[in-house]
C-alpha cells in the first residue's frame, strides 16, 4: 500500500513511552480523543510513576500510555503493542520486551546520549548494530526537528523542546490516517492562556504530521475503520469519571443532594476532582484533613438527608473501617468507593490490584455486614455506582463499591443513557409522625428489613443514634443479651436478603466443562481469553460477578454445574476462598500480583491447563522465580545459623 492509499487494519495497539515529564499521558489522551471522534472502539492503559518528580531518564521515571483501537468490539487495551514510541533510552528498555516481534519501533534519537544510556545500564547504543533487528526501527531526531519547527513561535528552548510529544503525536496520527482538526482545537483550548505555547505545540504537531508525509522512511499508512457499536450517543470516559457521573445520576433519580467527603488518594482522587465541578447539580464536595474525617463527614451528610459518598483506595479503606462500623450500627445509606491499588500499606500507588476484597467483605469488628459490588470496566462504573446508591438508599446500609486502578484510569466508549430510561430511587423517608405514638427509628420495612428514616427537624421524630447497641424498634440504648442477638441477626438478614440479579453464564456452546468466574477489571482479559479459545474450537464458559456480598441466589447451582471452576484474580485467591467457603465447591485460583492486569494470552494458556487438569496456582515465569527465591531464602538462613 502507498501513502495515498492506507492499508486497512482491524485493530492496532499503540504505546507512547517516555520520561514522566515528556507528556506521554497527554499524548495518549489526545490520540484517544481522535479515535473516539472517528468512532473506533477503544480501550486505554495509562501507566505512570508514583513519585511526583521521578528521576529524569531513569527506569522508575518512565511513563507510558497504551491504547488499542479497533473496528469491532474489544475488551482490553491489548496484550502487546504493535507500535512503540520511545522518547528516551529508559522508555526503550522498560517497554521493548512488550513490543510484539515484527512490531514498529519509533525512537527519539536525541535522547540517546552516553549519559542517558549509562543511567539505564546500556553499555552501548542499542540503536546501532542489530540489537533491534526483530522490529521495524524508525529513528527520528524529534527534539531537533521540534526546535526547528517551533522557532517562529518565539518560545524558549526549554518550552520548545517540551513540545516534542506533539511531534510524536503528529507522526503517529499521520501513520494511522487520523484527522488533525480535533487535536488542533484541543491544543488551542488547553493552552488558551499561553498563546505562544499553544502555537509551539501546534507547530510541533504539524511538523510530526509533515515528517511522516515527506520522509521516505515511512512508506505505509494504516486505517482503522469505525466500529459497529449499538446505536446511541457515545463519549469516551474513564472509570473514575463514569463512577462520578453514576453517583450524580443516582442523586437526580432519588431527589437527594449528593455530598462527597473525601481525602485525596491515588488512584481515587479524580472522583473528587470530577464531582467538585458539579455544584450546579446539587453536588457538595468536602476535601477534608484525613480519611477518618472524610467518612465521618459523609455519615453526618447521610443523617442530614443527603446521598452520602466517600471515596478512597485500600489504605484509606483501612482507616475508615471504625467509622464504617458506626454506619452499620446506625443503619444509614452510604456509598464507600474503593479504587484498589497494589498493597499493603502505601504499596504501589499507581498500579492496579484486586487485593481489597476480603477487607471489604470482612474488614470490621463485630458482626458488621455490608453489601459489596464491583465494577468490571470504565463504562460499567456508571451502572455500578447507580446500583450501589440504589442498594444503600433502599436497604439503609453502607455499600462498598470496588473499582481499581485499571478501571479508574482506563478509558473506553460509554453509551450515554437517557435519564428517563433509568428507574427512580425512592428514599421513602418518614415525613409525618403521629403525636399519639412515639417515633420508632428502628421500625422495619417487612420486605427489606430497612429501618425508618426521617429528615432532621421532622415534627415528633426526635430520636437518638450512636454506636452503642440499639433496641429494635425504639432505638434506645440496650445491653440486653436477647436484643443484641436479635439485632445482630437482623443486620445480617437485611444484607443477605438484598435482591440482586441472578448470575448469567456466557457459554455459547452449552457443552463447556470449564467455568471461569471473575470479578472487577479481570472481565476484559477473561472475555478476550475466552474468545481466543472459542476461535480454536475450545469450549469455555465465563461468569462475571458484580455482586460479591450477597452473592446471586443461583450462584451455587451454577458453580456445581461445571466439572472444573477457576477464578482469575489480581490477588492470591480471595474470591476463590470465598466461593470455596460458601458453596463447598473446588475453585482453583489463577493469581497475579505484579501491579499489572492479566493478558488474554496468559489466561487462555491457564484455562487450557485447567481443562487438562494440570493447573495449580498460575504464575508467570518471573513471579514463579521470585516465589522460589522467597521460599528458598529461609532455608539458606537456617543452614547459615546451624
Amino acid at each position: 500500500m502507498s501513502k495515498d492509499s492506507p492499508e486497512a487494519l482491524r485493530r492496532v495497539v499503540i504505546r507512547f513511552a517516555g520520561d514522566s515529564g515528556d507528556g506521554m499521558q497527554l499524548t495518549g489522551e489526545r490520540f484517544t480523543s481522535q479515535a473516539a471522534v472517528l468512532g473506533n472502539d477503544l480501550a486505554t492503559m495509562p501507566d505512570f510513576p508514583a513519585e511526583i518528580r521521578a528521576p529524569r531518564g531513569t527506569l522508575p521515571g518512565v511513563s507510558s500510555f497504551q491504547i488499542q483501537i479497533a473496528d469491532h468490539d474489544i475488551l482490553t487495551p491489548g496484550d502487546h503493542p504493535d507500535v512503540l514510541v520511545a522518547m528516551n533510552p529508559a522508555a526503550l528498555k522498560a517497554n521493548l520486551g512488550d513490543l510484539r516481534p515484527g512490531g514498529t519501533l519509533i525512537v527519539n534519537t536525541d535522547e540517546f546520549t552516553p549519559r542517558n544510556l549509562a543511567k539505564v545500564g546500556y553499555d552501548h547504543n542499542p540503536l546501532e548494530g542489530d540489537a533491534l533487528a526483530d522490529w521495524t526501527l524508525h529513528t527520528v531526531a524529534m527534539a531537533k526537528l521540534t526546535l526547528g519547527a517551533v522557532e517562529s513561535a518565539g518560545v524558549s528552548k526549554k518550552d520548545g523542546e517540551r513540545a516534542k510529544n506533539m511531534f510524536a503525536l503528529g507522526l503517529v496520527c499521520w501513520m494511522f490516517a487520523r484527522p488533525t482538526d480535533e487535536t488542533e482545537q484541543s491544543i488551542r483550548a488547553k493552552f488558551a492562556k499561553a498563546p505562544q505555547v499553544a502555537e509551539a505545540n501546534l507547530l510541533a504537531f504539524r511538523a510530526g504530521w509533515n515528517y511522516g508525509e515527506t520522509t521516505e522512511a515511512f512508506a505505509t499508512r494504516y486505517q482503522v475503520a469505525r466500529a459497529r457499536l449499538a446505536p446511541g450517543t457515545y463519549r469516551q470516559i474513564s472509570g473514575n469519571r463514569a463512577l462520578a457521573q453514576g453517583l450524580v445520576a443516582a442523586s437526580q433519580l432519588s431527589g437527594l443532594p449528593l455530598v462527597l467527603g473525601s481525602y485525596p488518594i491515588t488512584p481515587a482522587s479524580d472522583i473528587l476532582h470530577e464531582l467538585s465541578k458539579l455544584a450546579d447539580l446539587g453536588v457538595t464536595t468536602m476535601q477534608v484533613e484525613d480519611e477518618i474525617a472524610a467518612i465521618s463527614a459523609a455519615i453526618g451528610a447521610s443523617l442530614g438527608g443527603a446521598l452520602a459518598v466517600t471515596s478512597t483506595s485500600g489504605p484509606g479503606l483501612s482507616l475508615k473501617s471504625e467509622a464504617l462500623g458506626l454506619a452499620v450500627m446506625v443503619e444509614i445509606p452510604l456509598v464507600l468507593v474503593d479504587v484498589q491499588r497494589g498493597g499493603p500499606s502505601t504499596g504501589l500507588p499507581t498500579r492496579t490490584e484486586q487485593s481489597d476484597l476480603l477487607q471489604a467483605v470482612y474488614g470490621r469488628n463485630g458482626e458488621s455486614p455490608v453489601p459489596v459490588i464491583a465494577a468490571s470496566s470504565p463504562a460499567d462504573a456508571f451502572d455500578s455506582a447507580l446500583e450501589a446508591a440504589r442498594i444503600a438508599i433502599t436497604y439503609r446500609t453502607p455499600v462498598i463499591l470496588l473499582s481499581d486502578g485499571a478501571i479508574g484510569n482506563g478509558v473506553e466508549p460509554w453509551r450515554i443513557p437517557a435519564l428517563a430510561d433509568l428507574d427512580p430511587i425512592e428514599p421513602d423517608y418518614v415525613t409525618e409522625v403521629s403525636v399519639r405514638t412515639k417515633y420508632q427509628p428502628y421500625a422495619r420495612d417487612p420486605h427489606t428489613l430497612a429501618r425508618a428514616m426521617t429528615l432532621p427537624g421532622t415534627p415528633g421524630a426526635t430520636h437518638r443514634l450512636g454506636g452503642l447497641e440499639k433496641a429494635n424498634g425504639s432505638g434506645a440504648i440496650s445491653y440486653d443479651a436477647a436484643n443484641h442477638d436479635l439485632m445482630v441477626r437482623l443486620r445480617h438478614e437485611r444484607i443477605a436478603g438484598i435482591e440482586v440479579p441472578d448470575a448469567v453464564v456466557d457459554d455459547p456452546s452449552g457443552v463447556a466443562d470449564l467455568l471461569v468466574v471473575g470479578w472487577g477489571s479481570s472481565a476484559g482479559p477473561i472475555g478476550e481469553a475466552c474468545r481466543l479459545l472459542r476461535e480454536t474450537g475450545v469450549h469455555v464458559a465465563h461468569l462475571h460477578l458484580r455482586h460479591l456480598n450477597p452473592f446471586p441466589a443461583n450462584l451455587g447451582h451454577l458453580l456445581g454445574s461445571y466439572h472444573r471452576v477457576v477464578a482469575p484474580e489480581m490477588n492470591l485467591g480471595q474470591l476463590a476462598q470465598m466461593l470455596r467457603a460458601t458453596y463447598l465447591v473446588d475453585v482453583t485460583p489463577i493469581t497475579k500480583v505484579r501491579g499489572e492486569s492479566f493478558t488474554s494470552v496468559e489466561l487462555a494458556h491457564a484455562f487450557n491447563q485447567a481443562r487438562e487438569g494440570t493447573l495449580g496456582v498460575h504464575e508467570g515465569g518471573k513471579a514463579a522465580a521470585a516465589r522460589a527465591q522467597i521460599i528458598a531464602r529461609p532455608r539458606v538462613l537456617q543452614e547459615e545459623m546451624a
